[in-house]
């Protein structure tokens, strides 16, 4: 009978009432549940939240209005800071929020920044089940690939900004790193530059991806690799610049860079020039996001660019169009070179 009492429920608009009951709890406590009070346990408020999405009860007329009224909402989540991910001070990171802004904003969407920074399963468990957000976007992987397949057993409601890696169960949505990497690579080996560096932090999927892309293109152009030309960096100006410093400090002998980000190339550049070595004369560079700050600098900086608008919408729409009890299926966003005054031709 009890059996037969859920079924029902479920084939007609779920009351508050019903609610409560399936939670057991009070129609206060649920009401309060609903609307976030401080005396309402966080355990209790995952339960009844988990409830009311099962059931499609319609709890968001219970959430404080916003100015709009939206149509659902959308929270962005940024793991524990490893490399850049997580740095929303990166202006990548500023232009792919720019570009999930503009695609929820499309879909009559609200969009919240959680302070949720996960490290670990239980945080990422947690950044999904104490947010009533109809989904959770996470801008990056950081370390957490096998949490993510782990949610993903039980858990559809969210997307991942990152690579695609092997044995994924998760959604994500990225560049084609290896592409771009391979790409800018090859360009510099035309313009016949022989010792190309690759300059970045090596931890982050993606960077590792853009890496794996520079190493095919020497390959494939019979240049070799040498280990001595992939270089550490950071995703910051300042330790980009003191990798090159360093790099000409010891006498290595190198014609081009490859950069795993924009912030990286321009910090390049910036130490290339105080040496007094000419760009693109004596050393090519290209970087790899094209921000908007690449083709004012001087001079104007080579790059991989990134369509963050295009994964915007993809992130968006593989959030609010796939069911939930699934994870959609994962996509590449393709990359471009953009040649300016720091390579040539």
């Amino acid at each position: 009978m009890a059996g037969e009492g859920e079924r029902g429920v479920s084939r007609r608009t779920t009351r508050l009432e019903d609610l409560a009951r399936m939670a057991g709890v009070s129609i206060s406590t649920a009401s309060r549940a609903l609307n976030d009070h401080p005396a309402v346990n966080d355990r209790t408020k995952q339960a009844i939240w988990k409830l009311a999405r099962e059931h499609d009860y319609p709890f968001r007329r219970y959430m404080p209005a916003g100015p709009i009224g939206a149509q659902g909402t959308i929270a962005l989540v940024t793991p524990r800071p490893q490399g850049r991910e997580g740095r929303l001070s990166d202006p990548f990171f500023l232009e792919l929020l720019a570009g999930v802004g503009e695609a929820a904003r499309e879909r009559g969407c609200d969009l919240i920044m959680s302070h949720v920074s996960p490290a670990s399963f239980d945080d990422v468990s947690a950044a999904m089940t104490t947010s009533r957000a109809d989904g959770v976007i996470f801008l990056g992987q950081s370390s957490l690939h096998a949490a993510f397949n782990r949610m993903a057993e039980t858990e559809g409601r969210f997307v991942v900004w990152g690579a695609e890696l092997p044995d994924q169960a998760y959604c994500s949505v990225g560049s084609d790193n290896i592409s771009g990497g391979r790409r800018a690579t090859a360009h510099l080996a035309r313009l016949g530059r022989k010792r190309i560096v690759f300059l970045g932090d090596l931890d982050p999927p993606e960077a590792m991806q853009r890496q794996r892309g520079y190493v095919e293109a020497l390959e494939k152009a019979k240049l070799g690799v040498d280990p001595d030309l992939i270089v550490p960096a950071h995703f910051e100006v300042e330790s980009a610049e003191a990798s090159v410093d360093a790099m000409i400090r010891r006498g290595l002998e190198f014609d081009g860079i490859v950069a795993a980000s924009d912030l990286i190339a321009l910090g390049a550049v910036r130490a290339l020039l105080h040496a007094g070595i000419d760009v693109p004369g004596k050393v090519s560079v290209i970087g790899f996001d094209n921000v908007p700050f690449s083709r004012y600098s001087r001079p104007a900086l080579s790059t991989i660019a990134q369509d963050t608008m295009k994964a915007g919408r993809l992130m968006v729409s593989k959030l609010l169009d796939s069911p939930g009890d699934r994870a959609a299926r994962s996509e590449r966003v393709p990359t471009d070179l953009i040649v300016r005054e720091t390579c040539g031709g």
